[in-house]
């Protein structure tokens, strides 16, 4: 069979490009008209409301759904005409980090995590168990290897979900709402093992979150998702300081102090702070 062609990115800089994407199901419109890019080796935060859309445009991001119309182009290579083959081929350059980690219960963390090289590689037991080791070792899960999920904490089932993510060395790890269910110190934690992924493998970081604290922590730029529209997008002092409607009502819908948002965000990033 012929070899499916590359369509070149609308965007040269973007790894990630969206472009018109809109979902139906049946009688509901899920995603109108989406446009976002995701440059190489930056953190993107997609934030918003239940029901927004949110889930539905990471799965189509990652190859695990299809779009209605539109195109998504990943390192080049337009996902949406691709047949399952293709389609795989490219996924093997994606890790996903699903919510609830999604773990198999029934084998161990050091199992979890060889499953996708032995799902899709040749390699033999030797190099599979040294590459998991090394991955566990970094994430600092080396003394979690034999035990199961359901005994691990909420924040050690995140990094074993994140050490099978990037077990295959992905280009790209897409997050569905990493820090949902933990409390605000292990959600801290998560925020910081994102920002830690990122500089150590330098990867390109799609997160979807309805946490604007969290996405102001980690994101190089965040985008508003509503109704199935992106209607802000930008880096965090962009989107805490402006006066963009939707920005503000989501703000004072999640109670979110933006000055306080904008101070810390300002203090981490060095930025001379803004007089009141």
């Amino acid at each position: 069979m012929a070899r499916q062609s590359a369509t070149p990115s609308p965007d040269a800089t973007a790894h990630v490009a969206v472009s018109h994407v809109s979902k139906r199901f049946g009688d509901v419109q899920v995603l109108r008209d989406v446009n976002v890019t995701f440059a190489r080796g930056q953190i993107g935060v997609i934030i918003g409301g239940s029901g927004s859309g949110k889930t539905t445009l990471l799965k189509i991001m990652g190859g695990l759904d299809k779009p209605t119309s539109g195109s998504v182009v990943v390192a080049g290579v337009n996902l949406v005409p691709l047949a399952e083959p293709a389609l795989n081929e490219v996924r093997k350059r994606i890790g996903m980090v699903f919510q609830y980690s999604a773990l198999l219960d029934w084998m161990s963390v050091f199992d979890n995590v060889a499953f996708p090289l032995r799902e899709h590689t040749q390699e033999g037991p030797a190099e599979i168990r040294a590459r998991v080791e090394a991955k566990l070792s970094v994430l600092g899960l080396a003394d979690a290897a034999g035990r199961l999920p359901s005994e691990l904490s909420g924040g050690m089932k995140k990094r074993a979900a994140l050490a099978r993510a990037l077990i295959l060395d992905p280009e790209i790890v897409m997050y569905d709402e990493p820090t949902s269910g933990l409390d605000p110190v292990m959600a801290r934690i998560v925020d910081d093992l994102i920002l830690e992924t990122r500089d150590r493998f330098g990867v390109t970081s799609i997160v979807i979150s309805h946490d604007m604290a969290a996405a102001v922590r980690v994101a190089d730029r965040i985008h508003l998702l509503e109704g199935g529209r992106i209607v802000a997008s930008g880096n965090p002092s962009q989107l805490l300081s402006g006066e963009n409607r939707h920005v503000r009502e989501f703000f004072e819908s999640s109670g979110v102090d933006a000055k306080r948002l904008l101070l810390e965000h300002e203090a981490r990033s060095g930025a001379a702070p803004r007089s009141s």
